[in-house]
């Protein structure tokens, strides 16, 4: 009796660890010749599929850039004298012509003034000249010209101080932020002299070096996409402004200039942008997540699912890689619209493998 209870005991425990050792990505071959599936003894694995269908693709090239202000200009004085006063302080936003300090200009006032009664008294003068010589033939026409010549002299002087008088208001050049001032007042300053600088923050650019291997591919007006380390899920867009036409012996590089807005001022000069320049944008091609794509002794291959002789089994298909970016790559030969990939499972089967789709939406495409 003992005995009897010792063989029931080992039976049940047998069939519990039959039932325990059961795959849990496929099924049993009884299960599977019950169904219909493949042969006994084959083993099935669980699988999930998507269909391949045309799409779009930009390709892109990734460089690492700095920015600059799109405008950066240095002020310097232009006449002779002390700052008198100071319209803006540094930091202030600016529209161009904007005043932003002024130079002591009494001296240059008073040589105006001189230069203007000057020009109005040669301009009537020659005036009255010329009224003369034509209605009563008096004098010389040489005199007449000398005249005139004395009055367009005046009026030119005067014109070049009223200019220089202009220039003693010191204004921004560009639209933008008064980001230095270098002067004080009751400071002197000479023509030259530098005394602030104006940087246009609203619009900047960034310069980078491309590769020249995609010298025929990219030009003006290309669309471009930039991230900030600094700046983290901040990513802005931007324009290529400039190519350049030279390629730097020593990186093998070219330059481009990306332009972008920045209405916040959020983005600074100097700092380094993460940048992809789109290179170029394909259509009706087939494009797949990396991870399906595994790699060969011979290059590379996807598994696709086929029907052989009423099962569903896996299929090696040998493909050809093409641009690639976040994740997704072009496959330009050996899959076709239509053609069901594994997508979860791969790592799990071989050529000729038996298998279930186990995502019945996709399967149903």
């Amino acid at each position: 009796m003992h005995r009897m209870w010792v063989v029931l005991a080992a039976a049940v425990s047998a069939a519990v660890a039959a039932t325990a050792c059961r795959r849990a990505d496929g099924e049993t071959a009884q299960e599977a010749a019950a169904a219909g599936g493949p042969e006994a003894g084959a083993r099935v694995v669980n699988v999930e599929v998507s269909v391949v269908t045309p799409g779009e693709f930009t390709d892109v090239v990734r460089v690492t850039g700095e920015v600059e202000a799109l405008n950066d200009v240095t002020l310097s004085a232009e006449e002779a004298g002390v700052i008198l006063e100071l319209y803006r302080d540094k930091g202030a936003v600016v529209r161009r012509g904007d005043p932003l300090m002024k130079i002591d200009d009494a001296v240059l006032s008073a040589q105006v003034s001189e230069a203007r009664a000057a020009a109005a008294v040669a301009r009537e003068q020659y005036e009255r000249q010329r009224r003369v010589w034509e209605e009563e033939k008096i004098g010389s026409e040489i005199a007449l010209l000398q005249a005139r010549s004395a009055a367009d002299a005046a009026a030119a002087r005067l014109t070049a101080l009223e200019a220089r008088l202009e220039r003693t208001v010191i204004r921004a050049p560009v639209d933008g932020v008064f980001d230095e001032r270098a002067v004080e007042i009751g400071e002197m300053v000479t023509p030259g002299l530098r005394v602030g600088r104006v940087v246009s923050a609203h619009r900047l650019k960034v310069t980078a070096g491309i590769p020249e291997r995609f010298a025929p591919d990219l030009r003006v007006g290309a669309r471009a996409r930039l991230t900030f380390d600094v700046l983290p899920g901040q990513q802005v867009d931007g324009r290529v402004g400039f190519v350049g036409s030279t390629v730097n012996t020593q990186s093998r590089t070219f330059p481009v200039e990306i332009v972008l807005d920045n209405p916040g001022r959020v983005i600074k000069p100097h700092m380094v942008a993460n940048v992809q320049v789109e290179r170029q944008r394909m259509r009706n091609v087939v494009v797949v997540d990396q991870n399906v794509v595994m790699r060969t002794e011979n290059g590379y291959q996807v598994f696709v699912v086929a029907e052989r002789n009423g099962a569903v089994v896996a299929e090696a298909r040998p493909v050809e890689l093409g641009p690639s970016n976040e994740n997704r790559v072009v496959i330009l030969a050996g899959l076709s619209p239509g053609d069901r990939i594994v997508t979860a499972g791969q790592r799990l089967v071989d050529h000729g493998s038996h298998v279930r789709i186990v995502n019945a939406a996709e399967a149903a495409r």
